[in-house]
């Protein structure tokens, strides 16, 4: 009974208890929850967002990395006028300049050009764009605020095609130093004239030159210069062209006068290139020299094998023809005469030489069958018109004998005499006026007559001056050994000549 009288009592105290205990656990958990998020905010936007105040290890404030403040704000630009350049009505503002040659690309022989691709960049002071920075660091801005800006107004001198390249954004950099020096860097491609000289081309030596100015100030408002001297310009070694070996580049600087303007200060980009001769051994002197060599073949040939020899010219000609057209198509239509000219038309005149030569042969040729053949109808009238005895029933008869000057075809040729078999060589020593044979017995007598001494004479002379002329034979040996000759000599001469004076 008292166990149950005492329940009642006891059931409020630990109802107490127990809500004591979880007021405590809730006060705990939310204790722990507050501090977690701390830690989170802490985590996103640093110390200063925290309510406990900044921490004691916060570094100062740098201005160039604050986001709440804009780049305009930053380099106060809509504070100053920038159409004007920096220290207006003052001394030239200096802009130097460095050049970095990333390729050359092309050289171009008819438009008398080359493509470059290259990095410029500029280099000046300007207090307008200054800036405060703790930390001393430079901003570095896209192509989108140079249009706010001043910046030098280069352009390349003689420059027929020019762009900054775009991809996969205008390849501009705008980087400026907090004490207001700015670095101005572009990629651009550039096809600029080249003023070439081929009077030894393909031997010859090109010099060009890239050429920089300011367009619109003139040397009392801003001096361009190299800002290293020769080491603003800078190549990769890797540049070779196909054509051409770069020997040298090098820098060069000058004034510039407009009569209507003034003076201005130029930079130049000169570089030297020597063109390979190996390709032009291989696609024109060789095929020409081959061409030249090949119309000797006909001194060889037969002088009565004419439509071998006319062929073998007509072809050679034909394509002398061809490899000259093709060098000039290649090549800008100058007034002056290429080295290249003077060995193509010196073969091509060989080859026509040869061609002339067997013309020379065949007309001499004809007519010397022409002379033989008149000579020969001369001896028939002749021996017509002499009065000879009749050889009636004679047993045996000699062969008649004529002058040594006719052949023996002449002989034949004579209507009404046999022909027989010559006599012994001692009838050869007896005299040619009027020779008779030794009669063995039961033979007759034979008369042999003869042409007079006198207009044999005057024929072999004759016959002696034109010797060389009369026999092609001669003429074809002697054309073997001159053409080949000439050839090489004008060879040697040649070469000396542009190689060891370029």
């Amino acid at each position: 009974m008292l166990a149950r009288g005492t329940m009642p009592y006891l059931t409020k105290p630990l109802f107490l208890l127990f809500c004591l205990v979880v007021t405590g656990e809730c006060r705990r958990l939310g204790h722990r929850v507050r501090r977690w998020t701390e830690t989170v905010e802490t985590a996103k936007h640093g110390p200063e967002t925290t309510k406990h105040g900044p921490s004691l290890t916060k570094k100062p404030p740098d201005v160039t990395k604050n986001r709440k403040l804009k780049t305009e704000q930053l380099l106060k630009v809509d504070d100053h006028d920038f159409t004007m350049r920096p220290a207006f009505g003052g001394p030239a503002i200096p802009v130097g300049v460095d050049v970095q040659v990333e390729s050359l690309d092309s050289i171009s022989e008819v438009d008398m050009d080359f493509t470059m691709t290259l990095y410029l960049r500029h280099y000046w002071k300007d207090e307008r764009l200054s800036f405060t920075s703790s930390t001393n660091k430079s901003m570095t801005f896209d192509g989108r605020l140079v249009k706010k800006i001043w910046v030098p107004d280069v352009f390349f001198v003689h420059s027929k095609r020019s762009f900054i390249h775009d991809t996969t954004t205008v390849n501009i950099m705008l980087r400026v130093f907090p004490d207001g020096h700015v670095l101005y860097s572009l990629r651009v491609t550039v096809t600029a004239a080249c003023n070439m000289d081929f009077s030894r081309f393909p031997l010859d030596t090109q010099s060009c030159s890239l050429e920089l100015e300011s367009y619109a100030y003139t040397d009392e408002d801003l001096m361009l210069y190299w800002k290293s001297g020769d080491e603003s310009l800078s190549t990769d070694d890797r540049i070779s062209l196909s054509q051409f070996l770069i020997q040298k580049f090098h820098t060069t600087s000058r004034l510039a006068f407009y009569s209507s303007t003034g003076w201005y200060n130029r930079l130049y980009i000169n570089f030297t290139l020597r063109r390979h001769i190996f390709f032009f051994l291989l696609q024109t002197y060789f095929p020409a020299t081959l061409m030249v060599m090949l119309s000797w073949v006909s001194f060889w040939i037969d002088r009565r094998a004419v439509p071998a020899r006319v062929s073998l010219g007509i072809t050679t000609v034909l394509t002398m023809s061809t490899i000259i057209t093709g060098v000039n198509a290649s090549m800008p239509r100058v007034s002056y005469i290429k080295a290249v000219d003077i060995y193509l038309w010196v073969s091509f005149v060989f080859v026509f030489l040869s061609v002339l030569e067997y013309a020379a042969v065949n007309y001499l040729s004809t007519a010397q069958d022409r002379r033989e053949r008149k000579m020969r109808d001369e001896m028939r009238e002749r021996a017509r018109s002499q009065s000879l005895p009749c050889t009636c029933g004679m047993s045996q008869t000699r062969t008649m004998l004529l002058d040594g000057t006719y052949s023996e075809a002449d002989t034949n040729s004579l209507a009404g005499y046999t022909s027989g078999t010559m006599g012994p060589e001692e009838d050869m020593d007896m005299p040619r006026d009027m020779m008779t044979e030794k009669q063995p017995p039961g033979e007759h007598t034979v008369v042999h007559l003869s042409a007079s001494s006198e207009s044999t004479t005057t024929k072999k002379k004759g016959i002696r001056a034109l010797n060389i002329i009369q026999n092609t034979h001669t003429i074809d040996k002697y054309s073997r050994m001159l053409f080949p000759g000439s050839y090489i000599l004008f060879n040697i001469i040649y070469w000396c000549s542009y190689c060891l004076g370029a």
